[in-house]
């Protein structure tokens, strides 16, 4: 955990990104020996937003478990994908015809 007074951040503003940016976690920030603020970088900021949805949508799956919902195995999501798949190549194949015809008739 790096922390640092706020005067430091007041005065040495440059070297606090630098730091938030190159150890990639947060700087707390004190006020009269108490800790006040955390800093953080947009990336690292980002990156923990990101990590939070994630840990949100897990638990509403696991809950959604234990409620009795019943999930997919491995096998139904690939035959739906596959099947997803086809069709979307199908409805191509099929606008490209229609392409092709709308051509064909000029």
């Amino acid at each position: 955990m790096i922390i640092r007074s706020s005067d430091s951040i007041r005065n040495n503003y440059n070297e606090i990104s630098d730091l938030c940016k190159k150890n990639k976690e947060p700087v707390f920030l004190t006020k009269n020996g108490e800790l006040d603020l955390v800093v953080m970088d947009l990336e690292t900021y980002n990156r923990r937003e990101k990590q939070l949805k994630l840990k949100e949508e897990l638990l509403a799956v696991e809950k959604d478990k234990l409620n009795g919902s019943v999930g997919y195995s491995v096998t139904e999501v690939a035959q739906k994908m596959k099947k997803a798949i086809e069709t979307t190549s199908n409805e191509k194949i099929l606008l490209q015809d229609i392409k092709q015809k709308k051509f064909d008739n000029i």
